[in-house]
């Protein structure tokens, strides 16, 4: 681990759960509308309840920032740049599904984009286990849900192609 003072350990995890959190505030405004259509739409008998994906998404971007953290904090920026470029670059996949579903009705893009997110996930994850087991664990959830979403985006969309395009 890198010798950053106690200071700069707390200044680094608030900066990267904002990071992390500021993803979500990109969604959240995509989704502002998504309780309305989501109800709208047929969804199959596995889907969860609309009010599940707040909490869920809650924890999961809170998982994010504290894995991006823990990268951190074995080198700093200089040192892992690439992987946590990886990250933020991941991040902004991320908060494009929720424009793509909820505001444009893009049923197909939003499909193509969360297989795309599902992939860059997993070259997170295995970054991040790279540098530090424990990051990339904290990811195994995001993925696992990521997967979920990926299964729903698809059904979904099949099952209403007339409200997604």
């Amino acid at each position: 681990m890198h010798a950053f003072s106690t200071r700069h350990q707390v200044l680094g995890l608030i900066g990267w759960l904002v990071v992390s959190f500021i993803t979500a505030g990109i969604g959240a405004i995509a989704s502002i509308d998504a309780t309305q259509f989501y109800a709208e739409l047929t969804q199959p008998p596995w889907a969860p309840p609309a009010g599940a994906f707040g909490p869920v998404w809650t924890t999961l971007f809170a998982l994010m920032g504290i894995a991006a953290w823990l990268v951190w904090r074995e080198g700093g920026w200089k040192r892992h740049q690439g992987v946590l470029t990886l990250f933020i670059v991941h991040l902004a996949i991320n908060a494009l599904w929720s424009w793509l579903f909820f505001v444009w009705h893009q049923g197909a893009l939003a499909f193509v984009e969360v297989i795309l997110l599902w992939g860059m996930i997993l070259a997170t994850l295995i970054a991040f286990w790279r540098v530090r087991p424990l990051a990339g664990l904290l990811l195994v959830p995001y993925l696992a849900w990521v997967s979920l979403a990926t299964a729903l985006t698809y059904t979904v969309w099949q099952l209403n192609p007339q409200l997604l395009g």
